[in-house]
């Protein structure tokens, strides 16, 4: 099955456009863990479990475990969500950008070392810094296009120059750029995907209208204060689908006691609830 069908099914089934990220901060959790060799992969597993039926995707965020030489916490945490929760798929958000055989070694960490069903990239090194990820045909592949920190904007809202060849004469955004290369040229597999932040609905509703049906991950609900009716709006395709709209913090770290797996279920379903009447 290819990561477009399955988070497809996965959206079906749980009736859900929600992604929770994955960003394990042993300084946040609760006093019980906090002591354990495997905290890391204990809350991450303990947050998967109490979740998985609201979601229909899980991002881990690489970073939050190899600053603390849990690699291997991470890799038992998607064979965890592969095994007890099968069809939900899983994007590895690494971010990676590189071109060449290091491309290549970067998909192999991601879709054969971790077995993540799809990976966040950046773009900005050009079309053969994508091609080795597409040599995998059913894994999907983000692309970094309108993120949504404050200083997305230093580059990603550069205006280009005019482009005489195209029927538009004003020239067009580097982050519209991005949205027309994956859609119209890069898009072999098509599974390819975008990343746009909540905290820009206009730029998603333009992204949108670029790329058709393509999938788009959104950060930026929930701690970062983007507005889920806005994105779900700007975003949503004609089927109201084509969204992983992603909170991290806000449902991690929910409760801070033994029940804070129980905590981050009740924030989990809340947001999809909150998103569910405006597809």
């Amino acid at each position: 099955m290819t990561f477009t069908d399955q988070l497809a099914a996965a959206r079906q089934k749980n009736d859900s456009l929600l992604c929770v990220g994955l960003d394990p901060d042993p300084g946040k959790f609760p006093a019980h863990l906090k002591n354990r060799n495997e905290a890391i992969f204990d809350f991450c597993a303990d947050i998967v479990d109490a979740t998985a039926h609201l979601v229909c995707a899980f991002k881990p965020q690489i970073a939050y475990f190899a600053a603390r030489r849990a690699e291997d916490q991470l890799e038992a945490l998607i064979a965890h969500i592969h095994e007890k929760h099968p069809g939900i798929p899983v994007v590895l958000d690494a971010k990676r950008g590189d071109i060449g055989s290091t491309a290549e070694q970067y998909a192999i960490e991601a879709f054969e070392r971790y077995r993540a069903d799809a990976v966040t990239i950046n773009p900005y090194m050009g079309h053969d810094s994508v091609t080795p990820y597409l040599a995998y045909p059913d894994k999907g592949v983000f692309l970094l296009c309108r993120t949504s920190n404050p200083g997305g904007s230093d580059l990603q809202f550069l205006n280009l120059e005019q482009d005489n060849s195209r029927q538009d004469k004003n020239g067009e955004k580097l982050y519209e750029h991005v949205a027309r290369l994956a859609a119209e040229k890069w898009n072999s597999t098509g599974q390819i995907g975008l990343v746009v932040g909540a905290t820009f609905p206009a730029e998603i509703a333009r992204v949108r209208a670029l790329t058709g049906d393509m999938p788009l991950l959104v950060p930026g609900i929930g701690a970062q204060g983007g507005d889920i009716e806005a994105t779900v709006k700007a975003g949503k395709t004609a089927a109201g689908a084509g969204l992983l709209i992603n909170s991290s913090r806000a449902i991690l770290y929910a409760g801070q006691d033994e029940d804070f797996a129980s905590a981050a279920r009740r924030v989990a379903e809340e947001t999809r609830k909150a998103i569910n009447p405006h597809r």
